[in-house]
Parts: C-alpha cells; sequence; structure tokens
C-alpha cells in the first residue's frame, strides 16, 4: 500500500540476540532491515529460481521487485515489474502487489491501483511469463471494484489442499466510513477470473485494531486455517499484525484478542510492523516478511523474522534471528 490512509504493511528482520531482560524483546540494535529503503507492502513468491519480493510502487515504477536466492540478501532490480497501465487506471497509486504461479512459467499479479470510474482504490489482475514480469494489465476493468464497499485493495491468494485457488482482499471501507471487511471467493484455474460471490471473514472489531483492518495472508497448518492480518493506522507505531484461526476458510473465523507482532510487544524496535507475508524457506521452515518504518518515519523497510509453530499457535521469533 502507499502512502495514504487507506494502505499498510511492514517487515522485520533479526540480526542479533539481544533481549530487553525485563520484556524478553529484542532491542532496537539487534533489528536489521533486508531491504533498506522505502519498501512497503511486501509479498513474497518462491520459484525454483529463488525468492522475488513485490513491493508498492515508488516514485519512478508502477510495482518494485527484488529477488535472493536465501531470504537474506536481496537485490532490488533496476525495472518495473508492471510497467504498463491501461487508460482506465490513475497512476501514481499501485499498492500491495501479490504475485502467484498458477501453473508452470505462469504467473499472475493482482495489483491495487487507482480506477478512472468509480474513483476508487481497486484490484487490476496481470500477467507474465516470467517472475521478475514485465506484467500486463488483462480485461477492460477492474477484477475487483465494489462501488457501494468503497473499493478493494490488500489482494492475497490462498490454494487450498484440494488445489482450489482463492482470492483474498479487503473492503476499503476506511475510505468513506464504512467498515473493513477481509473477504474472498474462489478463483478460476487461470486466475484471471472470480468463479464465485465474495464472502465476508473478519472486520475491525478490536480496541488496538482502530478503524480498519487489511492486508489478509492466509496459511493452513495441520488442518487449521490461520489469517494474518494488518490493523489501525500504517503511518505511525499503531499498525500491528493480528491473527486468527479457522476450521475451514469461510470461516466462522476467531480473533486472537492481541496482535501477533506490534510495536509495543518490541519495546519500539519496531515501528508499525504490518504488511505481512508467509514464506517457507529451502529448509521447510516459515519465514514472516513485514515491513517497519525507520526511526524517521522516512521509509517501511523490510524485514524477515522465524515464525514458529507450538500448538498449533504461531510466534514471530522476535528474539532469534531466522
Amino acid at each position: 500500500m502507499a502512502l495514504v490512509a487507506c494502505s499498510g504493511g511492514a517487515t522485520d528482520d533479526a540480526t542479533g540476540a539481544a533481549t530487553d531482560a525485563s520484556s524478553g524483546a529484542a532491542s532496537a540494535s539487534s533489528f536489521t532491515p533486508v531491504i533498506d529503503r522505502d519498501f512497503p507492502d511486501p509479498d513474497v513468491l518462491a520459484t525454483d529460481d529463488g525468492y522475488f519480493l513485490y513491493a508498492t510502487n515508488d516514485s519512478t515504477r508502477n510495482v518494485q521487485v527484488a529477488r535472493s536466492a536465501d531470504l537474506v540478501e536481496w537485490e532490488v532490480l533496476d525495472d518495473d515489474a508492471l510497467p504498463e497501465l491501461p487508460d482506465w487506471v490513475i497512476p501514481g497509486k499501485t499498492w500491495a502487489p501479490e504475485v502467484t504461479e498458477v501453473a508452470p512459467g505462469e504467473f499472475v499479479m493482482y495489483a491495487t491501483t487507482t480506477n478512472f470510474s468509480p474513483t476508487l482504490q481497486c484490484l487490476a489482475v496481470a500477467t507474465a511469463d516470467s517472475p521478475e514480469g514485465p506484467f500486463t494489465v488483462q480485461g477492460d476493468g477492474m477484477l475487483v471494484c465494489p462501488e457501494e464497499e468503497g473499493g478493494a485493495i490488500d489482494a492475497a491468494t490462498f490454494r487450498d489442499d484440494d488445489g482450489s485457488l482463492h482470492l483474498l482482499w479487503k473492503n476499503d471501507g476506511n475510505c468513506c466510513g464504512l467498515d473493513t471487511w477481509l473477504q474472498t471467493a474462489p478463483l478460476s484455474a487461470d486466475g484471471l477470473s472470480l468463479t464465485g460471490p465474495p464472502v465476508r471473514l473478519l472486520k475491525q472489531d478490536l480496541a488496538w485494531e482502530g478503524d480498519l483492518i487489511e492486508a489478509p495472508t492466509v496459511v493452513k497448518r495441520d488442518g487449521a486455517y490461520h489469517l494474518f492480518y494488518s490493523a489501525n493506522s500504517y503511518g505511525d507505531e499503531t499498525y500491528a499484525v493480528g491473527h486468527a484461526t479457522a476450521a475451514a476458510l469461510m470461516g466462522p473465523w476467531t480473533k486472537d484478542p492481541e496482535p501477533l507482532l506490534s510495536t509495543e510487544a518490541t519495546d519500539g524496535a519496531l515501528v508499525g510492523p504490518g504488511g505481512q507475508d508467509v514464506v517457507t524457506d529451502a529448509s521447510g521452515d516459515d519465514v514472516f516478511v513485514f515491513h517497519a518504518w525507520d526511526p524517521d518515519f522516512l521509509a517501511r523497510q523490510v524485514y524477515t523474522l522465524p515464525l514458529t509453530w507450538v500448538g498449533g499457535v504461531p510466534r514471530v521469533e522476535t528474539d532469534r534471528v531466522p
């Protein structure tokens, strides 16, 4: 998501194990970003050729992209992964891209872009034959653009055990005084169309979430569905990551009462963490990827931390390196 009221996202990485003796939280000096520039709303794609990380627009690119062999050392590529926008898109606000490989050598991107009419942030779909792109927008309009709900942002995909592919997003209700629902709908095999109506999963209803929840990420572990999401104001220290569980993708979902990852929980070492993604590394371990603000609130930098599971409960390991 870009630097506007309807966006969010963050990543964090620990490179040391120094901890506060009283709280157990890692000290600020123990966290080093894996990408130390503005690279918000990271989405990670694992491929046979390594890992690719996609991020919200900068001043010259609609979609930023970086490449890594190990999730530790990253090369930010010069090219724009989505260099051309159609004439029904207003340029300048291309946020929170999500890329999935729907078939070998077939990649689909879902990007938050600004629709001309209605003038709302909505979801466009684009394709490419390589993870670096260039991706080309498909169709003559947005894939998801519910005007009555304020538009749609923060796409994510989830492939279930039966092979079915699903799209998740947030209706951008906080742009216009509406609730913000995390929603899902099934996708066609090629990823280019919805094959069923959207289902609402969760909305903001906890005090720490403020006026919104966004940035859904779903994974399945040991038969249970886990939904990670970001909430509150992306532009300050209240932004944080929440977690919910369900026995089925369509719910019902049960939220944890407190954030999984927050500024407060890290004693200010990570400021406004959010925009998260989960990727499994070559060893089979889960890695939590997110952005967090630099101390001057000039850039949302990318971090990675180990994500572990104890009795089916996720824990972001802020006290040790990946």
